[in-house]
């Protein structure tokens, strides 16, 4: 399976767009500027809306793999093409180039993010139950030795 086929199955495939749509940028120094629109067609407008929270994109563990294998394989300038036309940063690269190194098969699928659950003590349950005990046992004490006392003070009043 290729790069393409994994970017259509996860929904990352850019929308296509005709010669005449593409912006003019090798004239104009970089600066961007929609071309005029073709006979016949209407310009494509971007939605002015802004998503209220950005999503995290998430790469699979496969296209991970993929991509470092295409990436190896490319020559001089190669690996920008790569990067350019799969929308990847150099650090995606690294990071992936250095689990890879480390062996982490399972540090190439994604990771939750976030605080990590602290696992339970076995013990823990019999710990709090003890706990529980010894508090109801110290308040039967400290009530045993209070009628003590007051049956010594009795005695003491009475003769």
């Amino acid at each position: 399976m290729g790069i393409a086929e994994l970017k259509r199955e996860m929904g990352m495939v850019a929308p296509e767009w005709s010669e005449g749509e593409r912006s003019e940028t090798s004239r104009n120094g970089g600066a961007t500027i929609p071309a005029a629109a073709p006979a016949g067609k209407v310009p494509r407008v971007a939605n002015p809306e802004v998503d209220s929270k950005a999503i995290r994109r998430r790469f699979s563990a496969r296209y991970k793999r993929n991509i470092l294998q295409e990436a190896d394989q490319c020559g001089l300038g190669g690996i920008a093409a790569l990067m350019r036309r799969e929308g990847l940063y150099s650090s995606h690269i690294t990071t992936w180039r250095k689990q890879r190194e480390l062996g982490e098969i399972a540090g190439l699928a994604p990771r939750k993010r976030g605080k990590k659950p602290v696992p339970r003590n076995p013990l823990a349950g019999e710990v709090e139950q003890l706990r529980r005990e010894i508090q109801r046992l110290q308040k039967r004490l400290r009530q045993a030795e209070t009628i003590i006392d007051v049956q010594k003070n009795s005695a003491i009043y009475w003769g």
